[in-house]
């Protein structure tokens, strides 16, 4: 008995002693128990739990921080999330990160399921000076406002070159784009449309949006759309927005056979998150970018380990993949384990009391405090480089990149979509896309058949023929004419715009059907050609297009849509040529100025024979005789006809110098005498001359253009007969000095009367003809195409001049009614006291000469002696 209890307390006291050395030992191995405490490092997650969304990335943040810390558990960091539900609301978010910054003091707060609350927790984030990792769709303007923001999805852009690609894939030029008028559609707006621009990529009409938005005015919006030829929409709206407009759209039949709608990758991206199966059922044959993420293990794991996860919390939540957004937020909390583990290496913790509280949500801003570690946290986030489950994963400028952008082109079919083509962003010019990359794409309406693109145009009360209206004008028939061919027993429209609109038509890509319809004496608003009424009630007469001489203006714009202008641009104004002035030769030099012109001739003509006497023979002779010769000599060279040799080269050098001068003068005599010549201008004094315009113009109805010219009195007329015998009686004997009108008039004005008129005056008030259409009518967009076409093809110019008969030249000086003025002396002085200072020269340089080298001449001087040593 003794001895089995000896035998006991024997044993215990080994086992004792075994436990002390093998906790002993495993201190040692381990490296003891306060080298394997980890540094907390606090973390905010912010999100919408009440949404699938926000329940979808909180389940891959925290599946992010268990994975990484199970194969790094060697870290002397550790990440510790705070999560906070947003609930779906600006003030809820706000009040949360206030929460997380004062009491728990995170270092870093990640979510932002919105560019909305992106743009919140940013300010906030720079308050405190933390980082704040968006999870909300990509915006390039919010990264360059906030330098703590940290944009982890994929920066979306790049998309629109592949959107591009694909139109141009399927032949639609014309599309219509749908954006939501939110900082969510306005944020890359810009970079749809110059892409698209950039490509000659037509977008016809832009349907904005607004959130929230009643069914009814979607519905009234949708039933614009259908009045445009274009079937292909662009659509860049929110998940909310989506939902309501292809419900809607399916609802009037916009979801049928021969329409083709894309949506962009940010849309796209949202489709999981829509769980309304009638939705889905709208959304039949739509095809849309989606984010590409490369299939891997490590993603096929993290998917059926979450389906299992998101199954054990929420039996009715259906989880069939993981969207890019969940593995966005996955792979960013990689990227901050790893940048805090280096960053806190650099830095000591922070030394703060962190309790949960969860209760005191105060909104008190002036609390939060300015992390010492965010700054170092931020450098180390933004340097992080690593292969994430989403690929590659980096930051520059505070937005992710990535070496290759590349999007998958899926279709949405039964419940969900199908992939079928991956477009990958190259360094080429053009990324081009062919059909043959795509797998076959089932359309709206269950067909296979690609989208044309655009319908059949329909005209006024549904029908298919475009009824354009044409006035029948009393004058400028170059223009526009209708009559009646008693030959052809039918009714002719000819001229200018008719031509013109004709062109155009035919150079649209698409067949228009129209029909050319005269207006009837009812409408006597168009044909009195006033136009006042007509645009007011458009919409109430029986026409579809109206092709006239039809002036753009403002005032007209709320009624009716013009396209661009197809004839120059202004009005000018045109007087007679009179030439009846005798003495107009002598109007283009001032007195002063022929007097000194005229001393001149004469002492260079006496200097050169100075030289010249002594030694050249043609220079010698009578007097009368050597008087003629200077004379002839001097004047000789006005036109450069002298032909006496000169000897002397101190002659020639002063011969040249004045040739040139008289070349100047003669030259600017020219100009001055053929302006006067050719444009008798007038000055339109208040008391003493009218101007003419066209009854009924745009002239009769923009005063603030005659006002300028402060003329007696206005006179209407009709026709360029009129015009012109207006003209040809003056003033003084009841007609008018000048007419003002748009330039295409005045073009035939001057084409019928070439040589008897000029335009003297232009004024680029007006704004040229163009074509009328209904508002929001389709065409105005390719018609204006189709004109530029033609003009840069010189087309235009052609028919101008089949229908004007020629191209007339105007001379005209701007915003002046004033006469050339007469050239004066001080305009051109710097010529003649050149050609002084060369004859004053050539005499210095001559007696310096001759009074070094010759002083014995001096003494026994005899001018005949001297003159003859000089000319020698």
């Amino acid at each position: 008995m003794k001895m089995d209890m000896e035998s006991k307390r024997k044993n215990l006291t080994i086992l004792i002693f075994a436990i002390f050395f093998f906790n002993l030992v495993g201190q040692k191995l381990c490296g003891g128990t306060e080298r394997r405490r980890q540094t907390e490092v606090h973390v905010g997650v912010i999100l919408d739990m009440d949404s699938k969304q926000g329940k979808i990335i909180h389940s891959c943040v925290s599946m992010a921080i268990s994975n990484f810390y199970s194969l790094h558990n060697n870290y002397a960091t550790k990440l510790v999330l705070h999560t906070r539900d947003s609930k779906g609301q600006l003030l809820q978010l706000v009040s949360s990160a206030l929460n997380l910054l004062d009491k728990v003091k995170v270092e870093a707060i990640i979510g932002a399921q919105t560019i909305m609350e992106a743009n919140f927790l940013a300010e906030l984030g720079e308050k405190a000076g933390i980082p704040t990792i968006s999870l909300s769709e990509f915006s390039p303007l919010l990264s360059r406002k906030y330098p703590f923001l940290v944009q982890s999805t994929q920066d979306e852009t790049s998309q629109f070159k592949g959107i591009v690609a694909l139109i141009e894939a399927f032949n639609w030029r014309y599309v219509i784009l749908i954006y939501e008028d939110s900082d969510f559609g306005k944020d890359i707006l810009s970079n749809i449309i110059y892409s698209f621009h950039q490509n000659n990529i037509n977008i016809i009409y832009k349907m904005t949006i607004t959130n929230p938005c009643t069914d009814e005015k979607i519905i009234e919006e949708l039933h614009k759309l259908m009045t445009f030829q274009s079937t292909v929409f662009i659509v860049h709206v929110s998940q909310g927005l989506l939902a309501q407009l292809v419900v809607n759209a399916k609802k009037i039949g916009m979801m049928n056979k021969g329409y083709a709608w894309l949506l962009t990758a940010t849309t796209m991206n949202l489709l999981h998150f829509v769980v309304d199966t009638s939705v889905i059922e709208s959304m039949q044959g739509i095809i849309g970018f989606k984010s590409y993420i490369p299939k891997s293990k490590d993603l096929y794991n993290l998917t059926s380990t979450l389906r299992r996860r998101i199954y054990i919390e929420d039996p009715f939540m259906e989880v069939m993949e993981l969207n890019a957004n969940g593995i966005w937020a996955y792979d960013s909390l990689w990227a901050l384990a790893e940048a805090v583990e280096r960053a806190w290496v650099k830095l000591p913790p922070r030394n703060d009391n962190k309790t949960e509280t969860g209760t005191d949500n105060l909104l008190d801003v002036d609390k939060i405090e300015s992390s010492e570690h965010g700054p170092v946290l931020l450098k180390e986030i933004l340097k992080s480089k690593m292969m994430g489950i989403s690929g590659e994963f980096q930051f520059k400028n505070g937005i992710r990149k990535s070496s290759s952008n590349a999007f998958e082109i899926v279709n949405v079919i039964g419940k969900g979509e199908r992939r079928v083509g991956v477009w990958k962003e190259s360094h080429r010019e053009r990324n081009l896309l062919s059909t043959n990359d795509l797998e076959g794409i089932l359309w709206p309406g269950g067909t296979t058949s690609t989208p044309k693109g655009t319908r059949s145009l329909m005209g006024i009360n549904g029908t298919k023929l475009l009824r354009v209206g044409v006035p029948s004008t009393r004058s400028f028939k170059e223009l526009v004419s209708v009559y009646y061919d008693h030959q052809s027993n039918e009714t002719k429209f000819t001229g200018f715009c008719i031509d013109v609109f004709k062109a155009a038509i035919e150079l649209l890509p698409y067949r228009v059907p129209y029909q050319f319809v005269e207006s009837t004496p009812n409408h006597s608003a168009i044909t009195a050609r006033t136009y006042v009424d007509f645009f007011h009630n458009f919409n109430h007469l029986n026409y579809d297009a109206i092709v006239a001489d039809t002036t753009i203006m403002s005032e007209r714009s709320p009624y009716v849509d013009f396209t661009m202008p197809y004839t120059e641009i202004g009005v000018g104004m045109v007087v007679r040529n009179e030439n009846k002035n005798m003495w107009i030769f002598l109007k283009p030099l001032s007195l002063d100025f022929w007097l000194t012109t005229a001393s001149f001739f004469i002492i260079i003509g006496f200097i050169v024979w100075i030289f010249e006497h002594p030694i050249n023979q043609e220079f010698q002779g009578s007097p009368s005789q050597q008087i003629g010769t200077v004379l002839w000599f001097s004047f000789s060279t006005l036109v450069f006809a002298h032909r006496e040799k000169l000897l002397s080269n101190f002659s020639k050098f002063i011969v040249i110098v004045w040739v040139f001068v008289v070349l100047i003068l003669t030259s600017s005599y020219t100009a001055t005498l053929t302006s006067m010549m050719t444009i008798q201008q007038i000055q339109l004094k208040p008391d003493q001359n009218y101007v003419g315009y066209q009854f009924g113009s745009l002239i009769s109805s923009q005063g603030g253009i005659t006002n300028k010219l402060h003329s007696k009195g206005y006179k209407p007329y009709n026709s360029p007969e009129e015009y012109a015998k207006a003209l040809s009686k003056g003033s003084k004997h009841g007609g008018v000095s000048a007419i003002i009108d748009e330039i295409p008039y005045i073009k035939i004005f001057l084409a019928k009367y070439p040589g008897e008129y000029s335009m003297i005056q232009y004024m680029p008030t007006s704004n040229g003809f163009g074509f009328v259409f209904r508002k929001g009518s389709s065409l105005v967009h390719d018609m204006s195409w189709a004109i530029e076409k033609l003009r840069e093809e010189g087309e235009l110019a052609k028919l101008e001049a089949i229908w004007f008969h020629s191209k007339p030249t105007y001379a005209y000086v701007e915003g002046s009614s004033n006469s050339p003025n007469a050239l004066d002396l001080q305009n051109f002085g710097g010529l003649f006291l050149i050609s002084g200072i060369s004859l004053a020269l050539a005499l210095l340089l001559l007696l310096t000469f001759v009074l070094r080298q010759n002083r014995h001449v001096l003494k026994n001087y005899k001018f005949g002696n001297l003159l003859q040593y000089i000319g020698s």
